[in-house]
């Protein structure tokens, strides 16, 4: 615990595990001041002002994520400060007051956990992970499902050779400098990440697509897993990868295109549509934890 201020209020931190649809918002940070652009934690923020906290709450993200991109669990921490002779909130009553005061249906948090008062989300994450979903055999965009157009990337092609994405991800999985693949604007100035593990497969079939569409559509998955990712690294990564399905590239060509070092090639300069990307968890170890599943994070 800490203080807030000299004397009297304490503060208490919490990690927070969040999901959100990603369609309506510019991004999971806070967008300030006056612009019709908005981001998730703009809406936790104003909902954490029911909390009563006697300073503003401000959310610290694990992960940042682009306009358009999904979470099915992000996380961030947050730190509470009451009254004088309140004690902290538990866990559970913070996660029903954001869920109760978010004003947005597409964002819900799905738990809150008490840590240490230095503890942080983003430097804490000892592995993210990244999903994407690709739909085949949509010649047009406009025969895709409503209800996964925004969810997905529809590709013309009638069929993918996964083999060779394999092949071809498997040159990526490892420790390198991964500068081809990172967009400009990245804040680092470290392009060397360790990707710890890449698959793809068959996704599971589509809940929303109509029996008489089922035999030409066909869902795939990618993952991305690592402890920490360039800017738009998953996303770049994710078409390279495309092209070697669609034999527009070589699994010897994408190792190529790693050890260029070079952004601005003519293969890796493609970015994936934000839209087929989720972050599917973030995960931490350092107090016993993997995740939300329930356990305590460890001494506070």
């Amino acid at each position: 615990m800490g203080s807030c201020g000299t004397v009297g209020p304490v503060r208490a931190r919490y990690l927070v595990f969040f999901q959100y649809l990603g369609t309506d918002f510019n991004g999971v940070a806070a967008v300030r001041g006056n612009h019709r652009a908005v981001g998730v934690q703009n809406f936790l923020e104003e909902a954490a002002k029911r909390l009563n906290s006697v300073e503003p709450v401000r959310f610290t993200i694990s992960s940042r994520t682009d306009a358009g991109v999904h979470a099915l669990s992000n996380a961030a921490h947050l730190d509470i400060c009451r009254r004088s002779g309140l004690p902290p909130y538990s866990p559970e009553v913070v996660t029903q007051a954001l869920n109760t005061h978010l004003k947005h249906r597409d964002i819900r948090v799905l738990k809150a956990f008490r840590v240490p008062s230095d503890f942080h989300a983003r430097r804490a994450a000892t592995s993210r992970t990244y999903l994407y979903r690709l739909a085949t055999g949509c010649p047009w965009p406009d025969q895709l499902p409503v209800f996964e157009q925004n969810v997905c990337w529809a590709l013309q092609t009638k069929c993918l050779n996964v083999a060779a994405m394999q092949e071809a991800a498997q040159h990526l999985v490892g420790t390198h400098d991964f500068s081809a693949f990172q967009s400009a604007g990245s804040p680092t100035t470290n392009p060397v990440r360790t990707l710890q593990r890449v698959s793809v497969s068959s996704g599971p079939a589509s809940p929303f697509v109509l029996p008489q569409e089922s035999r030409k559509l066909q869902f795939w998955t990618l993952e991305f897993e690592s402890q920490s990712f360039l800017y738009r690294q998953v996303r770049r990564m994710t078409a390279v990868l495309v092209a070697v399905g669609q034999g527009t590239l070589t699994p010897t060509q994408v190792k190529a295109i790693l050890e260029s070092h070079d952004p601005l090639g003519k293969y890796q300069t493609r970015v994936a549509p934000a839209r087929g990307l989720f972050l599917k968890s973030v995960l931490y170890d350092d107090f016993g934890k993997r995740g939300w599943d329930g356990k305590d994070l460890g001494p506070h």
